[in-house]
């Protein structure tokens, strides 16, 4: 891996404009969800930990909206004619084999707490044999101090590592750069993620998008490891899955709603004008069903994100398409009520339920739960049929 020195000096011309413009927040959260890396800015400092005090917290869930997951029911079969023992839930994804189709998602960095996030359910993901994903990198390139609190890989030297950085971020950054932090975290893949309704009510967030499918097409081309095109919270829909397949990128996040609001997250740390905003926009996006289903015909390998709480989640999303559920916030909350082991038999439960889903519907593997019978109900099926 690089070190510190070397990706501050490839990034210091696109980093010293952000220096001046980092967000600050004013949200109550809890002492202990709150420590900091005491080197970073006051601005990366307390938006990493209001995030993370939120998460947590379950204050910033859909209000109404849901992920439609519970709208899949899937066909018992009673007589599966196999043992228990053969379901194979190995998961071949960006490169490398899952010991189960589930990844902990894009989390965190940037504070002491982070760091020990990261660390922490990185080992449970080595030790499980699940993919894990990082938080925006965009505090590396801020405040390059803080780049040891995103690397895990020698904690998990053969987990996949999902690197992550905003599409308006990478837009202003060269391709070197980039890679630059994708090697020094051991990246196996870089998610750019699109958060346009999140940063219309951050506080001081952005309002240029332009150039968005260049810049995927340039990474996609140069950055030399797969791009994954992920959504914040709102889901991505048909027409992008179509512009993501056109640009020959093969795997997508969706991150659609019903889960955490990341909307509801700045809502809470912003005021006036733009809280009153994202007070009504709080349920705004696709449901993660929706969106896995919308881009189910497409050819994409498409990890579920958004609201995916147990392993029955996971079956309806693979159903429906996925080809590996992720899960966050419910990971970060078994993390901070049992640590390491916590996080650990969290996640053993879920890929139990996984693994009973594919046995009871009498499928061997994953992949399997795709032509499975099912029954739709009548709000996702009108996703499914409208929103193409």
């Amino acid at each position: 891996m690089r070190d510190v020195t070397s990706l501050a000096h490839n990034i210091k011309e696109i980093a010293a404009p952000w220096h001046g413009a980092v967000r600050h927040g004013s949200c109550t959260t809890p002492t202990h969800m709150a420590q900091a890396d005491e080197n970073a800015p006051p601005g990366i400092k307390q938006r990493k930990a209001d995030h993370i005090a939120l998460c947590a917290s379950g204050e910033v869930e859909f209000r109404e909206k849901t992920t439609l997951l519970h709208e899949v029911q899937l066909v018992h079969d009673g007589l599966p004619d196999r043992h228990f023992d053969e379901v194979d839930l190995s998961t071949p994804l960006l490169g490398k084999i899952l010991k189960a189709p589930v990844v902990i998602s894009a989390m965190t960095g940037g504070t002491d707490q982070a760091a020990q996030i990261n660390r922490d359910l990185a080992k449970v993901a080595e030790k499980l044999g699940l993919g894990f994903g990082l938080g925006s990198q965009r505090a590396m390139v801020v405040a390059p101090e803080v780049t040891k609190t995103f690397q895990v890989r020698d904690v998990a030297p053969t987990a996949l590592i999902l690197g992550n950085l905003g599409m308006v971020q990478a837009r202003s950054m060269s391709t070197g750069a980039i890679r630059e932090l994708c090697q020094t975290v051991g990246a196996d893949a870089l998610c750019v993620h699109l958060n346009p309704s999140m940063e219309l009510i951050q506080p001081g967030g952005d309002r240029d998008f332009t150039n968005g499918r260049e810049t995927l097409k340039r990474l996609h081309g140069e950055l030399g490891i797969p791009i994954v095109v992920k959504e914040t919270g709102a889901g991505l829909s048909r027409r992008v899955g179509l512009v993501a397949k056109q640009l020959g990128i093969t795997t997508v996040d969706t991150s659609g709603a019903g889960g955490t609001s990341w909307v509801g997250v700045e809502t809470k740390r912003a005021e006036g004008a733009a809280k009153r905003l994202g007070e009504e926009l709080w349920d705004w996006g696709i449901p993660t069903a929706a969106s896995v289903g919308l881009l189910s015909d497409l050819g994409l390998s498409i990890i579920a994100t958004g609201g995916l709480r147990d392993g029955q989640d996971v079956a309806h999303a693979l159903a429906l398409g996925a080809t590996a559920g992720g899960l966050a916030a419910p990971v970060l909350r078994a993390w901070r009520d049992g640590g390491i082991d916590g996080a650990t038999a969290f996640l053993e439960h879920v890929i139990a339920g996984v693994r009973a889903v594919v046995f009871l519907t009498g499928c061997r593997t994953p992949g399997e739960l795709r032509s499975v019978p099912r029954v739709i109900g009548s709000t996702l099926r009108a996703w499914l049929e409208q929103a193409r």
